[in-house]
């Protein structure tokens, strides 16, 4: 708690989400997954006003601005993270322009893009992940009339929400009575697990964090996760926070046809999940899930599960 405090202090995020998000016990899932025991982190839960686990980087990357700035950032027509730093960029009296692509047509990415057409102040459509460096530019230009701007990288893939992530772990810790075996979350851009590949290592504990990749390669890899989590660490070490070099995490393929596309594994997921009062989407937590389906056999005790989606 003190070291949350300390890198708060040094740091300054603004305040967004409601802290400590929830840390649910599933035995009923755990039995059927066939692991030994399940719990939930809920990051779907950290703010009434759009949950996700894209908040936590979002209080660092929308922090010590001036009034009325416009955010430019990138992602898919599904992307929490874009819908995420519309919703929250407003609430701080911001305003958001965003590049996206269109990613197949889910019922969930449908929710996602029409609550980002509402909040955004504009988007600028590219017509597939080819060409979305050049939406990002005229995005880039067309908000430069609107006020002054900041850039933020796609999926929020930057050292400082890397350290929201981190601060994510260290809650975990005083949410669990021992070291979990396993945490399980989707691999995206790597913020989230690069944050926590940092906590692990920080608090000495013997855990694989497991990244299920549900995006390209070329997004979704070890050498960037890595990259993030000791650029994180530098940043840290420059407000006198010293860290252990990160874990890197265990990368597992999850992607199927592409990203955004629904997999059989994915859908038998989302089903088991439902079952179970939890609801995933088929582009991130449901491949995450399908992994433990395919590999309950695993010499695993206890897993925590890194529940990152949510629509406001």
């Amino acid at each position: 708690m003190l070291l949350s405090e300390k890198i708060r202090a040094a740091l300054a995020p603004c305040r967004l989400g409601q802290w400590p998000t929830p840390l649910e016990p599933a035995p009923a899932l755990a039995r059927a997954l066939g692991v030994a025991a399940l719990y939930l982190k809920r990051e779907d839960r950290a703010s009434a006003r759009g949950g996700g686990n894209k908040v936590r980087g979002l209080e660092f990357l929308l922090a010590g601005v001036p009034p009325g700035t416009v955010f430019v950032t990138a992602g898919g027509t599904g992307s929490t993270h874009c819908l995420g730093t519309a919703v929250h960029a407003a609430a701080l009296g911001h305003r958001t322009v965003l590049a996206q692509f269109r990613q197949p047509d889910t019922a969930e990415s449908r929710a996602v893009a029409a609550a980002c057409a509402r909040r955004a102040a504009l988007i600028v459509h590219a017509r597939g992940p080819a060409t979305l460096p050049l939406a990002v530019l005229a995005a880039w230009r067309r908000a430069g009339t609107l006020g002054v701007r900041r850039w933020i990288p796609g999926g929020g893939a930057h050292p400082r929400a890397v350290v929201g992530q981190f601060l994510a772990g260290l809650e975990l810790a005083a949410q669990v009575a021992e070291p979990p075996d396993t945490i399980v979350l989707p691999l995206g851009t790597g913020g989230t697990a690069a944050g926590l590949g940092l906590a692990v290592a920080a608090l000495g504990w013997g855990t694989r964090v497991v990244g299920v990749r549900v995006a390209p390669r070329l997004v979704a890899n070890g050498w960037r996760t890595m990259r993030l989590a000791r650029a994180a660490r530098h940043l840290l070490a420059d407000q006198g926070v010293r860290l252990p070099a990160p874990r890197s995490p265990e990368i597992v393929n999850g992607l199927g046809p592409g990203y955004g596309h629904p997999t059989p594994e994915g859908e038998a997921a989302c089903r088991l999940a439902a079952e179970h009062g939890l609801t995933l989407d088929p582009t991130y937590g449901a491949k995450a899930l399908a992994l433990l389906m395919e590999r309950g056999t695993w010499n695993v005790q206890r897993v925590v599960f890194w529940h990152t989606f949510a629509v406001p």
